[in-house]
């Protein structure tokens, strides 16, 4: 059966699974206090441009999310982030369940805009009731968005002039980054997420890695005795090598970025298959998230060949749904999946 349902299906890359072998008998402290995280750490700051950055590595996005979250908020406080944000929509309440709120803002395919950004937090200080509020203590992206569309530049830095005036943090939610970086036309690169942003994490789960998230926190704002809060959470890997290994591998001769790019071709080549073949992406994606819209039993025909993400019915007759590339997907099952539309 082919499979596009996620960029998470597959284990890990080879080189990834042969350096956790050689180094599989190494005696090393633990707690991600070893060689290899230190020299993924180094790798990931010469890649962002950011000598002074602070990493700490966790093993999935939701846990990185809720845990980057709460270190950076206090207790009055919630996380403004787009109605159809990660946060808001697939984390099963994850933010609130450790106490803050999820604000949300509109989105417009995934994403906020720095002018209804800016109106939002002028109307809560403008409110002489505030203090009964939550207060917005901090602005959640991801990039690519759940729409997989990205920010540009200038959208950034917009956002990042907003969140500056008004004192509080920007986080960027990066479990696909990769993708986003290696996207043809995009003029966002590690050293501007890095500079524009407050903290953000690399992602390794979606990326090759069996599992596994690098957060970054590049301008020395690493929140006191972070390691505890980790720790607190029940996130503290005790074999902390597991996740330096795999970020010291993938981030050795461009190995992220080279087989990021790969996904993303394998996605361009699916989407110029979909559209020559007459059906319509209803997203314009340059991601690895295609959306592809099917009638009803056309979709139900495929589902018995191709695993696939049901995303939603625009009506009664028709279904979309998410395909999604990876690192590992192989040309021919591109070419598979095609014939059989």
């Amino acid at each position: 059966m082919l499979s596009f349902e996620s960029d998470y299906i597959e284990g890990a890359h080879e080189q990834i699974l042969q350096r956790l072998v050689e180094t599989n008998l190494e005696q090393l402290s633990g707690y991600g206090q070893d060689i290899y995280c230190e020299r993924a750490k180094e790798k990931i700051r010469k890649a962002c441009a950011c000598s002074e950055a602070d990493i700490f590595f966790l093993t999935g996005g939701t846990q990185t999310n809720t845990i980057a979250i709460d270190a950076l908020l206090k207790p009055y406080e919630g996380v403004v982030a787009a109605k159809t944000g990660h946060v808001s929509t697939h984390e099963a309440g994850a933010i609130e369940h450790h106490g803050h709120k999820v604000l949300e803002l509109s989105q417009h395919q995934g994403k906020i805009s720095g002018e209804e950004l800016r109106a939002f937090l002028e109307r809560f200080w403008q409110d002489e009731n505030h203090e009964h509020m939550v207060f917005p203590g901090m602005v959640y992206i991801s990039h690519p968005t759940e729409y997989g569309t990205l920010y540009t530049k200038a959208e950034l830095e917009e956002l990042s002039t907003v969140c500056h005036a008004y004192e509080i943090p920007l986080y960027l939610d990066g479990a696909r980054l990769g993708y986003g970086l290696m996207s043809p036309g995009t003029d966002v690169t590690l050293p501007i997420i890095a500079k524009c942003c407050d903290a953000f994490y690399i992602g390794g789960t979606k990326v090759g890695a069996l599992c596994g998230e690098a957060l970054v926190f590049p301008k020395k704002n690493m929140p006191k005795y972070f390691l505890t809060i980790v720790k607190q959470h029940g996130a503290l890997l005790a074999k902390g090598r597991l996740l330096g290994i795999q970020f010291d591998t993938l981030f050795t001769d461009d190995l992220y970025f080279q087989i990021s790019r790969h996904a993303i071709e394998m996605a361009m080549l699916l989407k110029e298959g979909i559209l020559r073949k007459g059906y319509a992406c209803c997203l314009e994606s340059p991601t690895n998230q295609q959306f592809v819209l099917l009638e009803n039993a056309k979709y139900q025909a495929l589902k018995r060949e191709v695993a696939m993400s049901f995303w939603e019915k625009p009506d009664s007759e028709h279904t979309v749904v998410r395909l999604a590339t990876s690192w590992a997907t192989r040309q021919e099952d591109v070419e598979a999946f095609l014939a059989l539309l």
